[in-house]
């Protein structure tokens, strides 16, 4: 049986670059963001991305944004992108402010 206290935060890499960022007054909150490509349905990996993203953020009070990567419109369909949503609630989550689409910068990658 483990003796470690079960109270203490899990830690990784991730966590550590985080803590550092934090205490050091590099950053002030954790913001990320999940950017799946809206030309299919979730998988696993999409899955473990979400709890990655989502779930680091909401473990230090931040939030974490959905941006689709809507960039190749011959592959991708409104279907996938209420599919895509419906998940991330699926699992528990919700994304900070209204969703992102990487075509709202098109424009600005332009310049």
């Amino acid at each position: 049986m483990n003796s470690q206290d079960s109270s203490k935060k899990p830690t990784n890499f991730i966590r550590n670059v985080i803590n550092e960022d934090l205490s050091s007054g590099k950053h002030k909150s954790v913001i990320t963001r999940f950017p799946p490509e809206p030309n299919g349905y979730l998988h696993i990996g999409h899955a473990k991305s979400i709890c990655l993203n989502f779930g680091t953020a909401a473990d230090y009070d931040g939030w974490c944004n959905l941006r689709f990567d809507d960039t190749n419109p011959a592959k991708e369909d409104v279907e996938y992108i209420e599919s895509i949503k419906r998940d991330v609630n699926w699992l528990g989550f919700e994304w900070h402010d209204k969703v992102k689409y990487s075509s709202d910068y098109f424009e600005k990658f332009y310049q």
